[in-house]
């Protein structure tokens, strides 16, 4: 009922996905200059740019874009939360069917994950201590 399977089926098929290949490059390119262009911008006008801003909302987004605050200390906390939650709920599958496991993962798990976020939070409070003595130095 007017499906057709032949050659110039195929060759308009292929037509399509090169022109959708074509158009996906070129929004690319494009968004590749303009982030370059916005990326020279933004870095000049409040990166680089030195003194108080009157607008909050520019003061916290020169703040922001200067890492003066890290973002990454919280998202490693609500990370372990997760985590921790996972390992204690996950855990309690086993409890039917060894309950030796069932332990080891509740008590060991948790151990090693709260292990794993401390030496990544060590790192993030070394920069804090090191960004502290720095500004004392100042």
């Amino acid at each position: 009922m007017g499906y057709d399977y032949g050659y110039d089926g195929l060759i308009s098929s292929l037509d399509k996905s090169a022109n959708a290949s074509l158009g996906s490059a070129v929004w690319v390119l494009i968004a590749f200059i303009l982030s370059l262009v916005g990326c020279f911008v933004i870095y000049f006008l409040f990166v680089k740019k030195e003194g108080k801003e009157a607008n909050k909302t520019l003061a916290w987004l020169k703040s922001f874009l200067r890492f003066d605050n890290m973002l990454i200390e919280t998202i490693l906390k609500i990370a372990y939360i997760f985590a921790a939650l996972f390992i204690t709920l996950a855990s309690f599958a086993l409890i039917g069917t060894n309950f030796l496991a069932f332990l080891l993962m509740l008590v060991m798990g948790n151990l090693l994950t709260r292990v794993i976020y401390e030496l990544a939070l060590i790192k993030v409070m070394i920069w804090k201590n090191t960004s502290e003595i720095k500004n004392k130095l100042k």
